[in-house]
């Protein structure tokens, strides 16, 4: 009766060649996993679209100026995670100084949503600047732009909307997120009307 041939042990070589392959197909999965994701889970920031900005009252007495500001802006969330915003604010300046401001409450957008927002406060009284080119007293004449009819004076105020929040990637990655938008704002010092903004 013929014995059955003992299995070799295998070699030294084998188990090399073994322990390459692995890791050559450990590294390809690794560099599968991020081109996926940075193709199409990386983190973009938020996009801010101002869309109007109105004054619903406004009055002006004794080189003073008293008027409620609005401003309606969309939120463009583009990443495959959801958008958590917290500690957003905006800003409302005049000649350099602060003249109001509001705290935006914290929200999440979800992925690939658009968020409306309507910021609307009053502001308190604040003299205008004589020193300034947009003051009722030097301020420039603008026109209507297709008549050439003169509005009449105008100030120029500035809005900054700043927020900040995180993205959750895949839920391991958090990337922080800060996106500001800044509008230059002309005001008719007549009536209050929005002649135009520049974002």
């Amino acid at each position: 009766m013929a014995k059955p041939n003992p299995r070799k042990p295998p070699s030294g070589r084998t188990n090399l060649a073994s322990c390459i392959v692995a890791i050559i197909f450990l590294m390809f999965i690794a560099i599968v996993v991020l081109i996926v994701f940075f193709s199409l889970f990386k983190p973009k920031d938020p996009k801010i679209s101002v869309n109007a900005i109105q004054l619903p009252s406004f009055s002006i007495s004794n080189g003073t100026v008293t008027f409620t500001f609005s401003q309606y802006v969309t939120i463009n969330n583009p990443n495959r995670a959801v958008f958590t915003h917290y500690d957003s604010s905006l800003q409302l300046l005049y000649a350099g100084s602060q003249v109001g401001f509001m705290f935006i409450p914290a929200g999440k957008i979800a992925s690939g949503k658009t968020q409306y927002i309507a910021a609307t406060f009053s502001v308190k009284s604040f003299p205008l600047s004589a020193n300034q080119p947009e003051s009722v007293n030097s301020g420039p004449n603008v026109t209507d732009g297709l008549s050439g009819f003169r509005v009449g004076p105008a100030m120029e105020i500035e809005s900054r909307l700043e927020m900040s929040g995180r993205i959750r990637v895949l839920h391991f990655f958090t990337h922080h997120v800060e996106v500001k938008s800044e509008c230059r704002v002309a005001i008719a010092v007549s009536d209050g009307s929005v002649l135009g903004f520049h974002c």
